[in-house]
């Protein structure tokens, strides 16, 4: 099977970057060290390639008909510039993928940011479900993506891309000229730090990727690859498709329910979800410390003090940040509250762990 590349596959071997298999994609897991590279991106500024993520076109006069569809946010507030984190849907109640909606024209232009694992499935969802025939492309091909994160992001950001990405709000972007060509700015990220994401021309990436090593040097500015981004977006606890979330899971039980909007809406799945709400919210998603030494990861069963099992870990990790052994996973709704104690079961052990609250990391 040959992997697929980034337009920054070059820069990545050039700073000696471990390269693995991520979904079919060649990309670099680390660089210097998955701990360096995450206390980088928390005390100063990191860069990553994420230019393997989806990007999803849909256009025309029903285009916000069929974004309204096919995801659980109510994609008809947004204006021009707005973006929101919603989540695709299924005919179950489950979740295809989560995603960010941007509107590029209110009623008429949406660009769908969807995760790189998950860009042919979703692509060949959304197009089976378009009810209202609208042009739906998949451009993955045509961008690369850059996503600035940290304190000094914006900083460096601003020093690139120009002055104006300091007044961009956050969950906005804009389009603004680089090189012979134009990227689209966005005030988001996975890293809980300040920061943008660009999406830039496929075949300006490597000019982009360049300019803001070689102007953040001053800065500290280091590269950070997926094995970073992995414990950054875990000490906020973010959702990651295929841990927290998956075809199965009712956003409910996940926490997401925030962005769900029944009344404002038909979605595909809505009444599914809204009759599984009561049974979802009987099981929750909490952060919890590791009390006892143990490394909790995905799929280690979690058990109450009197021996019953009451759920399982989705995520897990050392934090850089915290110095100690964190986890995410879902619990019986009673044993969810701060202080609760419970077992991580560890290679046929039990070891205890304490309900904290999260995210486990908050620059505010």
């Amino acid at each position: 099977m040959t992997l697929k590349s980034t337009p920054l596959k070059e820069q990545h071997i050039a700073l000696g970057a471990k390269m693995v298999d991520f979904a079919g994609w060649y990309m670099p897991v680390q660089y210097a060290g998955l701990r360096e590279e995450h206390v980088a991106c928390r005390a100063g500024v990191g860069l990553f390639d994420v230019s393997h993520m989806g990007e999803v076109r849909i256009r025309g006069p029903k285009a916000l008909e069929a974004v309204e569809w096919l995801t659980s946010n109510y994609a008809g507030k947004l204006e021009n510039g707005q973006a929101q984190y919603s989540l695709l849907t299924n005919a179950q109640g489950g979740i295809v993928d989560d995603l960010i909606v941007y509107c590029v024209e209110k009623g008429h232009d949406y660009l769908l940011c969807v995760n790189a694992s998950n860009t042919e499935k979703d692509f060949a969802w959304m197009k089976a479900n378009n009810r209202f025939s609208a042009e739906m492309v998949n451009e993955s091909e045509q961008w690369g993506q850059i996503a600035v994160q940290g304190p000094k992001a914006i900083q460096l950001a601003t020093r690139v891309l120009g002055a104006e990405v300091e007044g961009i709000p956050s969950f906005e972007f804009r389009r603004m000229a680089f090189k012979n060509g134009h990227v689209l700015v966005a005030r988001t990220g996975y890293t809980g730090e300040d920061g943008v994401e660009v999406f830039v021309p496929a075949d300006l990436t490597s000019q982009l990727w360049s300019e803001l090593m070689q102007r953040g040097s001053d800065l500290g500015v280091v590269p950070v690859g997926l094995g970073a981004r992995d414990t950054l977006r875990t000490e906020m606890k973010y959702p990651l498709y295929g841990h927290e979330i998956d075809d199965t899971t009712n956003p409910y039980s996940a926490g997401l329910g925030w962005v769900v909007k029944p009344d404002k809406k038909d979605f595909i799945g809505r009444d599914k979800i809204v009759a599984g709400k009561e049974k979802a919210l009987q099981r929750k998603l909490v952060g919890f410390k590791m009390v006892e030494r143990g490394i909790p990861r995905q799929g280690y069963k979690l058990f109450a003090l009197d021996g019953r099992e009451t759920g399982f870990v989705t995520s897990g990790t050392p934090s850089p940040s915290l110095n100690d052994n964190i986890g995410v996973g879902y619990v019986a709704r009673e044993l969810s509250e701060t202080g609760q104690r419970l077992n991580v079961e560890i290679r046929g052990r039990m070891v205890q762990a304490e309900v904290v609250p999260t995210p486990f990391v908050n620059r505010k």
